[in-house]
C-alpha cells in the first residue's frame, strides 16, 4: 500500500499533476533530464532563494517560492527553452 504524504496529496486534484505523478517512469525521466537539471543549475548561479526551501514549501502545499524560482529561470532565454522542452513531455491531462 502506498504512503500517502499530506503535503503531496493535495495535487492530485489536479488532472495535470496527478497524471504526471501516477507515471513514474516518466516522472523520473523528466527528473534525471538533462532540462531539469540545467534548470536547477541556472537556478543555483542565482541569488534569490533557495530551490530546497521552495520545495519544502511547495510539498506543504505553498507553491509561491516555487512559482518565483520558474519565473526568475523563465526570464533567460536557455532557462525558457529548457522549461518548454519539459513541457512538451508532459502529458495532456484528460
Amino acid at each position: 500500500m502506498p504512503k500517502s504524504n499530506p503535503g503531496l496529496d493535495h495535487l492530485m486534484d489536479d488532472p495535470k499533476a496527478a497524471t504526471l505523478l501516477k507515471n513514474k517512469k516518466l516522472l523520473n525521466e523528466l527528473l534525471e533530464s538533462p532540462d531539469t537539471k540545467n534548470i536547477i543549475d541556472l537556478r543555483n548561479n542565482q541569488a534569490c532563494g533557495s530551490i530546497q526551501s521552495a520545495a519544502d514549501a511547495a510539498a506543504k502545499g505553498d507553491t509561491t517560492q516555487l512559482s518565483g524560482i520558474l519565473d526568475e529561470v523563465m526570464k533567460s532565454k536557455e532557462g525558457s527553452q529548457a522549461v518548454s522542452r519539459i513541457q512538451k513531455n508532459i502529458p495532456k491531462a484528460e
